[in-house]
């Protein structure tokens, strides 16, 4: 018990270092009088967004919350869950609220800072995304720390290993909140930020011929506003959400493997947590390394960058070896290579993302080469580039399934399937997915970094700052781009492994729902009888007849497959929607304006925010519902078989077609940014708007709904858990 008191002291640590970095930058100036102005619009618009989206959720959670409390009632339910659900969604809201905040305060700062230096800008952005990474995980491990300490008080211990078991499948239903609040925000943020995006792209750019973020645009503050409330506020619900049920479903996975001693199932349960309290400090010792030279390239930024990623991740890996031996593991080396192989993938997947997105690589040269035949080239190439994409990911989180899985049964390939083996095995893919998001405190920070820059080119154009400011900011956003796609591949990979990892906590779910409604027994295919209570997952995996020839499993599989491409279209078709509505207004203000485009009126801004609001507000709720109703309907039809398939379906399909979707996207968009550097043509050639149609149709690619997947996928596991009482009670088929 006494290293656990590292999680709490370990978060407090972060909040504390967040809060440093945010009065930091504070102090800094914003700049002229019009810089400071164009800042609140930004922040007005963000903050009006947020507080209406948190409305809207707020009712959906009292609804669900209490489902939860009737489903507890009549004994279907720990009674625990209503307020572990509504404490999980509270605490995501929260990151991204203080992260989104940061970030509207920010992007001015960092635009005064870079007339000083490309350094100053960089370290305020980069440090003002960290106040994000370090909100999330501190957020995320004092949440985890006060619902264990709370749990442990109350739960009774029922039996051997029964309490801790009890204490992490209940801890694991307060990820649901946390899902359901990411998916809200994710996909609302997500419409909201390309329906504005698309309407200044179009209009703006290929239309009336004027320059990104020139003021002259309507759409111009909502473009900004959007950065912030889909990439910031989205990103850090969305990797909340990730961190907590990577722990969780570890801790889980450890309670049960390791029930029959006490004092090894107690440590099972605290690693995750300390290897993620560990990575925590280590993480801001890596975000003091980011610094870079005056005349820096992209890739010097990029290598920046990195070093403050990979030196956090050598120093974790090494640490795990300290904290998995001190908490005497019988096999703490084979766990520990279990660690690294998902530090490792995490790694090598923001490499392969960054070589298939960033301008300094062949992919992306290769549209923008292509845009010199039109926009049909480019589409074609861009998806060409996406869909190759997929293998290394895909290839990478195979093989760290492997070694995770082998290295934690001591390299026992000739016993792979066995009873024991299994649940241990399960136990190394599930702590490897916490290695993935140890550096998350760091990881985060890079990828909120890319809206703060963002932002703040905008905020040099709207303030009309001198070409060399523009050249600075260009190229911090630049690498924004490259990061933002880095942290969505990121995001996606841990999705991968955490997902893996839900589904054996699904069935341990379904075991104390089981015992919950008095069915202590059951008997196998063999005709054996055994305990619920101490049966292994192999046993429930032939009690439920979980196999690819039950029809029930392939059935789900197919739905889970279907749910993946469903939700993409759904939001794809919301963001088309919302988008035509804003390519009306801009185009109605351009004609009935007059003096707009000679800059002698000023634009209705709060009009085309006022646009983005409703349309996020009204598109989002039907592919969030369907998330959370698709695993409940599922359950009712064809029990705890049919929902192995449906999450196995969506988490194969969606993982893939997550890469795919936000692979395109970064690379149409830094592909533009390329020709905008002065290849091919450069700004306003017909090479040039060939790329910007590409962008335009890869921004709901890799903003809405291919970073919404990573979300779906967990959300059907966390509501498959939440939901298994049910599910066991009672099924048609």
């Amino acid at each position: 018990m006494k290293y656990f008191y590292l999680v709490p002291a370990a978060s407090i640590v972060a909040l504390v270092f967040a809060y440093y970095f945010f009065k930091r930058m504070m102090k800094e100036s914003e700049g002229t009088e019009k810089m400071k102005t164009i800042a609140q619009y930004v922040r007005d618009g963000a903050m009006s967004y947020l507080k209406q989206q948190y409305k809207v959720v707020a009712i959906v959670f009292v609804i669900i919350a209490v489902i939860f409390a009737g489903m507890a009632f009549f004994g279907l339910q720990n009674s625990w869950v209503p307020f572990a659900f509504l404490t999980g969604g509270f605490f995501s809201g929260l990151a991204g609220f203080f992260g989104m905040k940061t970030a509207t305060y920010a992007s001015a700062r960092t635009a005064n800072a870079v007339q000083r230096s490309l350094n100053s800008g960089l370290k305020i952005a980069f440090r003002s995304g960290a106040v994000m990474g370090l909100v999330v995980v501190g957020l995320a491990l004092l949440d985890i720390a006060l619902w264990y300490l709370i749990l442990d008080y109350f739960v009774q211990d029922a039996g051997t290993g029964h309490k801790l078991v009890m204490i992490t499948t209940t801890m694991l239903t307060f990820g649901m909140g946390a899902s359901t609040q990411a998916l809200f925000a994710r996909v609302g943020g997500g419409i909201y930020t390309k329906a504005a995006d698309v309407g200044a792209d179009l209009v703006g750019k290929v239309e009336a011929g004027i320059p990104e973020d020139d003021p002259r645009n309507p759409a111009t503050i909502a473009d900004n506003v959007g950065d912030n409330v889909g990439d910031v506020a989205g990103m850090g619900a969305d990797l909340y959400e990730s961190y907590c049920g990577a722990i969780l479903s570890t801790a889980a996975l450890g309670a049960a493997a390791f029930s029959m001693n006490p004092v090894m199932q107690q440590n099972a349960v605290f690693a995750p947590m300390i290897i993620a309290a560990i990575g925590v400090l280590l993480s801001i010792f890596g975000i003091f390394l980011v610094r870079t030279k005056e005349d820096a390239t992209m890739r010097d930024l990029t290598n920046s960058l990195n070093r403050g990623v990979n030196v956090s991740a050598i120093l974790i890996a090494i640490s795990t070896f300290g904290i998995l031996y001190l908490l005497d593991f019988s096999n703490w080396l084979g766990l520990s290579f279990s660690v690294i192989a998902g530090l490792l993938a995490g790694i090598i997947i923001g490499q392969s993302t960054e070589y298939f997105t960033s301008h300094s690589f062949k992919p992306t040269k290769t549209i923008a080469a292509s845009a010199e035949t039109g926009p049909a080239t480019v589409i074609i190439s861009g998806m060409g580039t996406g869909l190759v994409s997929t293998s290394i990911p895909v290839l990478t989180i195979v093989v760290a399934i492997l070694i995770a899985y082998l290295a934690a049964i001591n390299f026992d390939v000739a016993n792979m399937v066995s009873a024991g083996n299994l649940s241990m095995g399960l136990y190394g893919i599930a702590i490897a997915a916490v290695g993935m998001l140890s550096t998350l405190g760091i990881t985060l920070a890079t990828d909120a970094y890319g809206p703060i820059a963002d932002n703040a080119g905008g905020n040099a154009e709207m303030s009309g700052l001198g070409p060399e400011v523009r050249k600075r900011t260009d190229a911090l956003d630049a690498l924004g781009n490259t990061t933002a796609a880095t942290g969505k591949g990121f995001a996606i990979g841990s999705a991968a492994l955490t997902g893996l990892a839900l589904l054996a906590s699904y069935m341990e779910e379904v075991r104390i729902g089981m015992v919950r409604l008095g069915e202590n027994l059951m008997t196998l295919s063999s005709g054996e009888t055994v305990e619920v209570a101490k049966a292994s997952l192999v046993d429930f995996m032939d009690y439920y007849q979980v196999t690819l020839m039950n029809p029930k499993v392939l059935a789900g599989i197919f739905i889970g497959s279907m749910m993946a491409f469903l939700f993409c279209g759904l939001t794809m078709n919301a963001v088309g929607r919302a988008a035509r509505k804003m390519v009306d207004e801009v185009r109605r203000q351009f004609r009935e304006i007059k003096g707009i485009l000679t800059g002698e009126a000023t634009p209705d801004y709060e009009r085309c925010v006022e646009i983005s609001t409703r349309g996020a507000q009204r598109e989002m709720l039907l592919p969030s519902l369907l998330a959370i109703l698709a695993p409940v309907i599922t359950g009712l039809l064809m029990g705890v078989s049919g929902v192995m398939g449906l999450l196995a379906g969506g988490l194969g399909s969606g993982f893939v077609l997550a890469i795919f979707m936000a692979n395109s996207g970064g690379a149409w968009d830094n592909a533009k940014k390329y020709i905008e550097d002065g290849h091919h043509g450069g700004k306003g050639s017909e090479a040039h708007k060939a790329t910007v149609v590409g962008d335009t149709v890869g921004d709901p690619f890799k903003d809405t709904s291919g970073p919404s997947l990573n979300i779906l996928i967990k959300l059907m596991s966390m509501v498959s858990i939440v939901m298994a009482g049910l599910t066991v009670s009672w099924s048609l088929l």
